[in-house]
């Protein structure tokens, strides 16, 4: 069982004002400094469980990628100490310790014995990984004549050849086609169950929250934030709409939850509520009704152009369902200080029984990276229950009608 001790790490690159300043300073040891540093990363503790999954996030140049360099080995830091137990098997930079002139399957050899496998091995996992990989004759041909997305077929499924103590993923993965993904997904989350400790860098909210355990947002080279994926995942998105003065808060609900709320505030929430057929606001819907979800909107300050949109989640933070008004090509235009505007949103309840969240958007235009009103994660909470269908599993009601025909017959032999 694998896990990672990060303490007190810190990694800074000398910046010099001229290269002559750099000669001078190697010339002339004992001469004041000429350089200054340049800190990437400052003060990044945090830990990692044996069978733990954390995911890693940040805006690029926030120091994610240094922060997995130092780990694996590549970098080393300035500061701070990095403890790894167990076999780690690191898949960083595309097509990192490939050489362009050599086939892909002379680089199966020289990229497994830099992750610790002897040549016995992987000759038997030599199948193994071209099956995986599926780059057909092209594992005999030079990998410069590889697309992106077979380098990263190929160093993945090397990478995974046998499963590691420790699994480090960079963003390589999101070269790839759909179906690699979701095929290297399932080889990731199969790891998982058997033990493996994974460290994974993605932008992708999907893969950070069905696999992950716990995330840590880096900004700026230090460690903004750490808990829930979900929570830490509401944070990133409100982040990164954050303009003209924006604030960006959280609150903790009754229910353990972790509330999001940012934007501007020239417009925002008066009002939510999810209403049953007969127009009650209720918390609980059963499966196959109609629900109405009401909002109320302030308006604060004249504004040119008004964009709402919500979004069903599961209890995992999965979107399930969104829609805005700029979608539907119902944005409202030329909106005035005081205006107040009451949107329903009807629609039947074809969901999977459970717990959802709501999440409500006021915007400028389709997203609310453009201009951001009130974003608010967490509006409403309600749970889905079956008492009226079938009973089925998944996220979704389908109401799907069976037909069945029977022909022929089958008549029994007379034995005698």
């Amino acid at each position: 069982m694998g896990s990672i001790q990060v303490t007190g790490l810190g990694k800074a690159y000398k910046q010099y004002p001229s290269r002559w300043s750099r000669l001078a300073e190697w010339l002339v040891p004992f001469s004041p400094p000429r350089h200054q540093l340049k800190w990437v990363l400052q003060d990044i503790s945090f830990s990692v469980k044996p069978g733990e999954a954390l995911g890693i996030i940040g805006v690029n140049g926030a120091g994610k990628s240094t922060l997995l360099k130092m780990i694996t080995g590549t970098t080393q830091p300035n500061a701070g100490t990095i403890q790894v137990d167990g076999r780690v098997a690191a898949l960083l930079e595309l097509g990192m310790g490939f050489h362009p002139d050599f086939t892909g399957r002379q680089n199966v050899f020289m990229a497994g014995q830099l992750l610790g496998l002897s040549m016995e091995e992987l000759q038997r996992l030599m199948p193994e990984i071209e099956a995986f990989a599926e780059i057909g004759e092209y594992i005999d041909h030079p990998v410069r004549t590889y697309s992106s997305g077979m380098q990263m077929r190929l160093a993945f499924s090397v990478a995974t050849a046998q499963r590691p103590d420790v699994l480090i993923v960079d963003e390589a993965l999101s070269v790839g086609d759909a179906y690699f993904q979701h095929k290297s997904f399932d080889r990731i989350r199969e790891f998982r169950k058997a033990g493996t400790t994974l460290l994974i860098v993605s932008h992708d909210r999907q893969a950070i929250q069905s696999l992950c355990d716990r995330a840590i947002l880096l900004v700026n080279g230090r460690l903004a934030l750490a808990g829930a994926p979900e929570e830490v995942m509401d944070f990133y998105s409100a982040m990164l709409a954050e303009r003209e003065q924006q604030t960006i808060r959280q609150e903790r609900l009754d229910g353990g939850q972790t509330r999001t709320i940012s934007g501007t505030g020239e417009a925002g929430f008066a009002d939510i509520a999810l209403l049953n057929e007969q127009g009650q606001s209720v918390e609980v819907l059963s499966v196959g009704s109609t629900a109405t979800l009401r909002i109320v909107v302030d308006v604060k300050v004249d504004i040119p152009r008004l964009v709402l949109g919500f979004m069903i989640k599961d209890r995992m933070g999965q979107p399930i369902y969104g829609i805005n008004t700029h979608r539907t090509q119902q944005a409202l235009e030329n909106l005035e200080a005081g205006e107040r505007i009451t949107y329903d949103f009807r629609f039947p309840v074809r969901l999977g029984k459970g717990n959802y969240s709501v999440a409500l958007s006021l915007s400028r235009f389709d997203s609310h990276l453009d201009k951001n009103y009130e974003w608010r994660d967490y509006a409403l909470v309600f749970h889905v229950i079956n008492v009226q269908q079938p009973d089925f599993v998944g996220c979704a009601w389908l109401d799907s009608q069976v037909a069945i025909e029977r022909s022929g017959s089958r008549t029994p032999e007379t034995c005698l």
